[in-house]
């Protein structure tokens, strides 16, 4: 996947220290709470600051954002604490507003970038612009339509793109408020190795403590930066209170957090990775033994008259082996998520054999 990238080059940062690190309220509240929260991240060493405008609601009559008169505000955090400042667009109008105060960031909120129609009117407001734009993943679990958000900024001419990974919205919220399914973000980095990707581990976790160990694994995974909802009374805002946390306790998350170079060697894995690649081939070949089985089972069942699947025997198959799984160091889910996959091909396979 090729998008025309150039490096975000944010005045004042860094960009070979990670993690880049943007903070702020959920919402812009009042003049007197942005600058305050901007005063202490700014001498906590937070050089971007964040603040929702314009605040999208699942359901009218909620705290919808102050709107257009709060850009000053954070036009006067620019000039008076020496921050950058980054606020959410999700239209045309919104994208000339940020344009008109100096906003140094833009970044497509997650229900944004999952309406095609939306991105190209913003795409087509920012063309002939030169601002960074930095993109959360759609709502739901879609790789090729976050791609395709990126694709039609870049079409517009904008090249300092990043990504922002905030989870994905699912009905299973007994841990987070938005599930990681960390393995898209993993696809995306594979597919456009350049493009920088940051965390959003408020929205992901929906939990202030859940914030630090969410950081802590984006680390670990090469993220680029971090994305945190930082207000000077959490317990106060209006918007999203559970999950944000006060500046220094931000302060006290990044000074714990471990950074992992990936840039070191890598020699002494090569024979752990060759004993991988040994055992994915065993794998490969059990795994068409069993669809070979299945197969033949299709044809069984074929001959007798009886239906594809059998009920009992596929929960049979999902608990006795869910609870092998756990006793051998895996999770149950991570079991149960495979065994359905496998299921699903061994019934593809055998209505193929009963259209025969």
């Amino acid at each position: 996947m090729e998008l025309e990238l150039q490096p975000l080059n944010l005045p004042g940062i860094d960009a070979t220290r990670r993690p880049l690190v943007i903070a702020g309220p959920c919402s812009a509240e009042s003049e007197e709470q942005v600058l305050t929260t901007a005063l202490q991240l700014a001498a906590n060493g937070i050089r971007i600051m964040r603040a929702g405008i314009w605040k999208p609601r699942t359901k009218p009559g909620g705290f919808e954002g102050v709107g257009e008169a709060g850009l000053p505000w954070l036009r006067r955090v620019h000039e008076e604490c020496g921050m950058l400042t980054a606020t959410e667009v999700a239209n045309a109008t919104h994208v000339k507003a940020c344009l008109d105060y100096g906003i140094d960031i833009l970044w497509i909120g997650a229900r944004t970038s999952a309406n095609p129609f939306a991105m190209q009117e913003i795409a087509d407001a920012l063309q002939g612009h030169d601002v960074p734009v930095l993109v959360k993943n759609p709502v739901n679990p879609d790789l090729e339509l976050w791609i395709g958000a990126l694709q039609r900024l870049n079409n517009a001419g904008i090249q300092r793109l990043a990504a922002i990974h905030r989870g994905f919205s699912s009905y299973d919220k007994r841990i987070y408020r938005n599930p990681p399914m960390w393995h898209i973000p993993i696809e995306l980095r594979r597919r456009i190795p350049s493009l920088p990707i940051l965390c959003d581990p408020s929205h992901i976790g929906g939990r202030r403590e859940l914030v630090a160990p969410l950081c802590q694994q984006a680390m670990d995974l090469g993220f680029d930066g971090l994305i945190v909802e930082s207000h000077c009374q959490p317990d106060c805002a209006w918007s999203d209170a559970k999950q944000q946390v006060t500046p220094d306790i931000l302060e006290f998350i990044l000074e714990k957090l471990t950074i992992r170079n990936d840039l070191s060697t890598t020699e002494s894995l090569e024979a752990l990775r060759r004993q991988i690649d040994e055992v994915d081939n065993q794998l490969l070949e059990l795994l068409a033994t069993r669809m070979r089985i299945s197969r033949e089972i299709g044809e069984y069942k074929k001959e007798h008259n009886m239906t594809v699947v059998q009920t009992m025997r596929y929960t049979e198959i999902l608990e006795k082996r869910g609870a092998q799984g756990a006793l051998n160091g895996m999770t149950s889910s991570f079991i149960r998520d495979i065994f359905e996959h496998i299921h699903e091909e061994s019934v593809a396979q055998q209505i193929e054999i009963m259209n025969k």
